[in-house]
């Protein structure tokens, strides 16, 4: 099927059947419109604030909290790099979320959450009582978990794992490679962010490399012994780029690894290798934030699969990256879809709108090279224990290439969908 924004944005209560009428809740404020803060401008924050905001025509106050005014999407930077989009194509502006749907977008940090007093307090200063609380800040990365790595060195090696000016910088490297260099990625641990993220990364690099340095090498050391849609990268880096692509995996030592950002050496399994570009991707959690409000069980925030509501107070809600929710990846179109089942259960909450049963979809599409594309999903349900899944699908090895690039095209039209959901 092809996706397109009428479609996707249709879709946000598709196939679900009515539930009872839920009682509005007292406001922190006792008076006046309820009031709704979201932390994070991503996939998850940017579209709950706009469903809300939208869906209670009025009823509800909602503020968006996010410090960046313009917005790279994570979805589609490894096409950046490859060429394949320009940098412009996917940064996003909160305007409309502001003028079309009165969202009082704030750009500033969320440094402090009271849960007693129902307050956020930002760097400048200001403190924003809520009724309900959303947070979806999408991932930070857990310290020490890549030797010789941390965030202090990512203008050495760059993760590239949040979009802007570190997909710039690995750009400008992979650019300035010298002839027959070598690039390296030290993959990361489950759960991540975007799990077929890095081997389409490893795609686009390799695409480039090619192109204008077909000499060259890369190094992929892995912790894991198996990755998502291994079957298709591997066919595809074995067909296009045939002994360019080297992936170690746990069984060889690919878990094993440290980095000298000033020697630009990566050892693995203690052979040690010097490299012109490393790509570190450590392990992640959730953004600080759901740590500061004290709701994660160490890296992540559990949350109840029916509303996406914390399993620590249930005035706050956690979508996307961030979240522990079952069997649901942590991506773009994951944390879409989770956004409109929360601001559902909050306008019930607050202003006693129909519940519906919460339903998720999920879609994951990699481009592995010019009109390449594979894809991976499923759709889910609510638990009691967790978001499970119900069914689902994947590309398969050996695709001719016409069906390949009218998967490719789905994705674009895909993330004309998705962007346009998330900021009108």
């Amino acid at each position: 099927m092809q996706l397109n924004r009428r479609l996707f944005m249709g879709g946000a209560a598709a196939g679900a059947a009515a539930a009872s009428l839920a009682a509005p809740m007292a406001h922190a404020s006792n008076h006046g419109k309820p009031k709704v803060v979201v932390i994070g401008g991503g996939a998850g924050g940017a579209t709950a604030a706009r469903y809300i905001a939208k869906d209670s025509k009025g009823e509800i106050d909602v503020t968006l909290v996010e410090p960046t005014r313009s917005y790279y999407t994570c979805f589609f930077s490894n096409l950046y790099l490859a060429g394949f989009r320009k940098l412009s194509s996917i940064a996003h502006s909160y305007g409309k979320l502001a003028s079309d749907f009165g969202v009082n977008v704030v750009h500033d940090w969320a440094v402090g959450i009271d849960r007693a007093a129902r307050t956020v307090t930002l760097a400048g200063g200001a403190t924003l009582p809520y009724d309900r609380l959303i947070l979806s800040p999408g991932i930070d990365f857990v310290d020490g978990t890549v030797e010789g790595w941390d965030v202090t060195q990512q203008n050495k090696m760059p993760h590239a794992y949040k979009a802007g000016s570190q997909s710039e910088l690995l750009k400008a490297q992979i650019e300035a490679m010298p002839e027959g260099g070598t690039f390296a990625m030290v993959a990361p641990p489950n759960p991540f962010r975007c799990p077929p993220g890095p081997y389409e990364r490893i795609s686009m690099v390799a695409h480039i490399l090619k192109a204008k340095n077909p000499t060259a090498k890369i190094i992929i050391a892995d912790p894991k012994d198996k990755f998502s849609k291994m079957a298709l990268f591997q066919e595809g880096w074995g067909d296009l780029y045939s002994g360019m692509i080297d992936w170690i995996g746990s069984d060889f030592g690919g878990g094993n690894v440290s980095v000298n950002p000033d020697e630009m050496a990566l050892t693995i399994d203690g052979e040690k290798t010097k490299v012109d570009v490393c790509n570190v991707i450590p392990a992640m959690k959730a953004g600080r934030i759901c740590e500061i409000a004290g709701i994660t069980d160490g890296n992540w925030a559990p949350v109840n699969p029916h509303t996406m509501q914390s399993r620590v107070d249930e005035n706050i809600h956690v979508l996307g990256d961030a979240s522990q929710q079952g069997d649901m990846p942590k991506s773009g179109f994951a944390a879409n879809s989770q956004a409109k089942v929360a601001a559902m259960a909050v306008r019930a909450a607050l202003t006693g709108s129909k519940l519906f049963p919460a339903k998720f979809t999920n879609t994951c599409w990699s481009l592995i090279d010019t009109d390449n594309g594979v894809k991976v999903g499923a759709s889910y349900e609510a638990t009691d224990e967790k978001i499970a899944k119900v069914d689902g699908f994947i590309s398969q090895t050996g695709e001719d290439s016409e069906l390949r690039k009218a998967t490719y095209e789905e994705s674009i039209g895909w993330y004309a969908g998705i962007t346009a959901d998330m900021f009108g």
